[in-house]
């Protein structure tokens, strides 16, 4: 059923798709209450704070030959991990809209579904980081699917697998790096959707391999990985440059 207008939340583009998203859906597929946004609205000051997004003494923002407008900064701090993470949902939503915009061939009515679900998370967490960030967020990034088949299940499928498998371990190891109680509770809330995303993703390419030693170390934890090192493995979908060298490393 077709959603009323006045309902949306503003729609927003990426890779020339426009996906608005409900209010409703915003809050449920988020798994972010009413309660949750009030601690993000109340953490403002810091968000809001003019020191956030400068260099460290002795530091540049951009390189010799960077094109400024084509560079982002994550900030510092809190503020930085929160655009890092806002950073990889602009891209798994970016993908995931294009996936769905036109399905690739013999996918089933269960596929469909579930990247739709899929989808409808990743805007949602996209749209969540935005707003609690206001200001201080990071822009739009551009990315680069040219190397990805969308006509292909095994191109799509592989694909989101790894953004799956790299968010979950991207927020485990964003997650000791964040001060705020209130920040560390949303994103403990966000990365188990992106786990049951990597769940569902796995068992669609191999029933069972839901939580394989891939994923899943010999102690049962899901793998960890450092912002340096996930944004190294995203870098090939992003041709926005970001800079991430202001970031806490402990």
């Amino acid at each position: 059923m077709q959603k009323k207008q006045q309902d949306s939340l503003e729609p927003s583009v990426q890779t020339g798709f426009i996906a608005p998203l409900s209010r409703r859906k915003f809050l449920n597929y988020s798994g972010l209450s009413a309660a949750a946004l009030l601690l993000a609205t109340s953490c403002k000051k810091e968000i809001n704070d003019p020191e956030a997004l400068q260099p460290n003494e002795g530091e540049t923002l951009l390189g010799r030959n960077d094109n400024p407008a084509n560079v982002v900064n994550l900030g510092k701090g809190d503020i930085g991990i929160l655009n890092y993470a806002y950073a990889l949902e602009q891209l798994e939503a970016a993908f995931y809209i294009q996936v769905v915009s036109s399905f690739y061939r013999g996918v089933t009515g269960k596929e469909m579904e579930y990247l739709t679900d899929i989808r409808d998370h990743e805007i949602a967490h996209r749209e969540f980081f935005k707003t609690v960030l206001g200001n201080r967020a990071i822009r739009t990034l551009e990315v680069d699917f040219s190397n990805i088949d969308f006509s292909s299940r095994d191109s799509v499928l592989g694909t989101a697998k790894v953004f799956e498998d790299l968010g979950v371990s991207a927020y485990n190891g964003a997650g000791e790096l964040l001060e705020n109680p209130a920040y560390l509770l949303l994103a403990g809330k966000i990365v188990s959707v992106e786990a049951r995303h990597a769940a569902t993703l796995r068992d669609l390419i191999s029933y069972g391999s839901f939580a394989d030693s891939t994923a899943v170390d010999s102690q049962g934890l899901d793998l960890v990985r450092t912002p340096p090192e996930v944004l190294a493995m995203a870098d090939p979908f992003i041709v926005t440059r970001i800079l991430a060298h202001n970031l806490p490393t402990s």
